[in-house]
């Protein structure tokens, strides 16, 4: 008989399906909870979509909510606070292939996906979702609610404030600080620090909107 834990992951999105991939022999997914009605009662991977009802219904069980995408990552805190879900309740997954250096510290409702490396003494706070192949180095810290894509390199002592989104292939240089609410581009390489509620991209990276 399996010891794995059973698990459910909300929304049925991309973060979700990739989820599939970093379960291990941990964790035993049940099926995908979504507010779509299109979704509800059809099967993605031969797993159910259900409505939030289940999230009640099966109280016991350990909850991973990964929402968010580029053009919705600020409103994160609120969708997953909208559950309902007691913090005691969400899941941290790790892909069996990840390296997280024993003197890091990570969150609760945290994504870790495969090929990522965190080293010593990186803190990785609540409800972070972090995608394949992202080194995040010594003493860095990352706000809770943020997202950040594949093959990102965070240098020594950068600190990314809170419900961030940080795209794929971005580098940012060390003791740099990403203000809260601050989105970085695809492939943006960061020199200097960014303000809160920024829009930044380019190499090196530059403002595009603020606010």
């Amino acid at each position: 008989m399996s010891s794995a834990e059973p698990l459910l992951v909300f929304p049925c999105n991309g973060n979700a399906v990739e989820a599939l991939d970093c379960l291990g022999d941990r964790w035993r997914l049940l099926g995908f909870v979504d507010d779509a009605e299109a979704k509800k009662g059809s099967r993605v991977h031969g797993l159910p979509v259900h409505g939030r009802e289940l999230l009640a219904q099966r109280s016991e069980t350990k909850v991973l909510a990964v929402p968010g995408s580029p053009s919705s990552y600020r409103s994160r805190r609120q969708v997953i606070e909208g559950l309902g879900v007691s913090g005691a309740r969400f899941a941290r997954v790790v892909h069996p292939s990840a390296r997280i250096s024993p003197m890091a510290v990570i969150g609760r409702n945290v994504l870790i996906m495969a090929g990522v490396v965190v080293t010593s003494n990186a803190v990785i706070g609540d409800h972070v979702c972090i995608l394949p192949n992202t080194v995040v180095h010594h003493d860095v810290t990352v706000g809770a609610w943020t997202l950040i894509g594949s093959n990102v390199t965070l240098a020594g002592g950068v600190e990314l404030g809170e419900n961030c989104y940080i795209g794929s292939g971005t580098s940012v240089m060390n003791g740099l600080r990403v203000g809260h609410g601050a989105l970085v581009g695809l492939g943006s390489t960061l020199i200097r620090s960014v303000e809160p509620e920024t829009v930044v991209a380019g190499n090196p990276a530059r403002v595009l909107r603020t606010g």
